[in-house]
């Protein structure tokens, strides 16, 4: 190991030449000189980092439970195997649970995007460790490392761009999404079962309230540590760590700032500029979020003309028309409805309730099953399947009117499906056939 000189704005500093065989660049120890890098500032962001994606972790399998994939044509997933061990059958009470779970999956995501990047480049020292492998535990640890940032780069940016519906992806994002949580779940696993009661101690290390009292003047690297993130070298700083910690929690308020208005109903639904179907839309009964237009999904008017007919199969078969189904006892329920995207909005609802429909299929609703299908003719979810709960449930409708007045096309005109707390994509629109069955299990 030879020195060699590296010149500055601030003067000249010494930086290690390996002779080893390591790579030029990042590779050098020499390369990183950040003098704020260190196990307390590491620790810091991991910690914050750990307990976000706890719960990102657990609403967004809650998501997937919510999607009901043991009923059939709900798996969006097929062979998911040992994955679905913790599936239950999915609540229609609290009404505005999905709302509030999916909310927070997406939005704390969203908000931890800064902590994972301060995270990122804390620890980047370590990505370039030379040579890659000295031990096998060490060989464990790096191991672990590339499938958690692997893993947690793959899940932060399929799910950004799912929100904002830039469906690039040559795979489908559910099954992605969620074979690509269970990896990093595992990845983040072992990586905190070796790094945790390190991240601890480093965390113990240093105050929290002296480094937010300290000034760039007084600013200091962090002592030497055996894993090597302080720099070797430091270069004189630029930024305090209260100046860092302070960054980094500003982009986070800012990343939260403009995204939970898309789960609010009110003037905070303006600030929602990272959810673009979160926001308002106009004062109309029907102005609120659409995800999917009719003529994207290939719905047109004349699909849902006067020659449209509702066909209800179970034990036996009726067709109704819309005028039938108004002429039918309809009923009027304020419900949520949320997207897997993280908007959500409460709306005035008015149809026929599916357990009334149930009785006309000659099935009890205490006993049946549901699948609606679709008019559309492209996308996902022309179809949902819902399960003896939900059809029973009395404020499960086939709306027909919304906030008074009849759906638009958009909508869903002229019938779709509203259950509470269940995710938008199986709310159905422009629905051709409701069939019943009996319980399958």
């Amino acid at each position: 190991m030879t020195k060699q000189p590296f010149r500055s704005e601030g003067g000249t500093y010494l930086i290690r030449a390996h002779t080893g065989g390591a790579p030029a660049g990042p590779f050098l120890p020499g390369f990183w000189r950040s003098p704020l890098r260190g196990p307390w500032l590491t620790s810091v962001f991991g910690l914050v980092l750990l307990v976000g994606l706890i719960i990102v972790a657990v609403t967004g399998l809650l998501s997937y439970a919510a999607y009901q994939p043991r009923l059939p044509g709900n798996d969006t997933t097929p062979g998911k195997g040992l994955l679905g061990f913790y599936l239950f059958d999915w609540p229609t009470n609290p009404a505005w649970m999905y709302r509030i779970t999916q909310g927070a999956h997406v939005i704390l995501g969203l908000t931890l995007v800064p902590v994972l990047l301060a995270k990122l480049w804390s620890v980047i020292p370590k990505l370039f460790d030379w040579p890659p492998v000295r031990s096998p535990a060490q060989a464990m640890e790096r191991a672990s490392l590339v499938l958690l940032v692997g893993g947690a780069v793959f899940q932060f940016v399929t799910g950004i761009l799912n929100i904002q519906l830039f469906y690039v992806f040559p795979f489908s994002f559910y099954p992605a999404h969620l074979y690509g949580a269970w990896i990093f779940l595992a990845a983040l696993a072992l990586h905190v079962a070796l790094r945790l009661p390190k991240a601890i101690r480093a965390a113990r290390s240093r105050s929290l309230r002296q480094e937010l009292r300290t000034r760039l003047a007084d600013t200091r690297p962090e002592p030497p540590d055996p894993d090597g993130l302080v720099a070797a070298e430091p270069a004189p700083p630029t930024m305090s760590r209260r100046g860092m910690l302070g960054f980094v929690g500003g982009g986070s308020a800012l990343m939260f700032g403009l995204s939970v208005g898309q789960t609010l109903d009110g003037p905070l639904r303006r600030t929602a500029l990272l959810a673009p179907h979160g926001r308002v839309y106009g004062p109309g009964p029907n102005d609120f979020q659409v995800n999917k237009t009719a003529a994207g999904l290939g719905v047109t008017a004349a699909d849902a003309g006067d020659a449209w007919r509702l066909t209800v199969a179970g034990a036996k078969q009726v067709r109704l028309s819309r005028a039938d189904l108004l002429a039918m006892p309809l009923h009027t329920y304020a419900l949520p409805i949320a997207c897997v995207e993280g908007w959500s909005t409460e709306q005035v609802w008015t149809g026929v309730r599916l357990a009334d429909l149930a009785l006309l299929a000659g099935i009890p609703p205490g006993a049946a099953e549901l699948t609606a299908r679709s008019l559309q003719r492209f996308g996902y979810f022309g179809q949902a399947s819902f399960s003896v709960r939900q059809v029973a449930d009395p404020r499960s409708l086939l709306a027909l009117r919304v906030n008074g007045a009849d759906l638009s096309l958009d909508h869903g005109f002229p019938a779709r499906i509203i259950v509470p707390n269940a995710p938008g994509v199986h709310n159905t629109k422009w629905v051709r056939e409701l069939a019943y069955r009996r319980e399958s299990r």
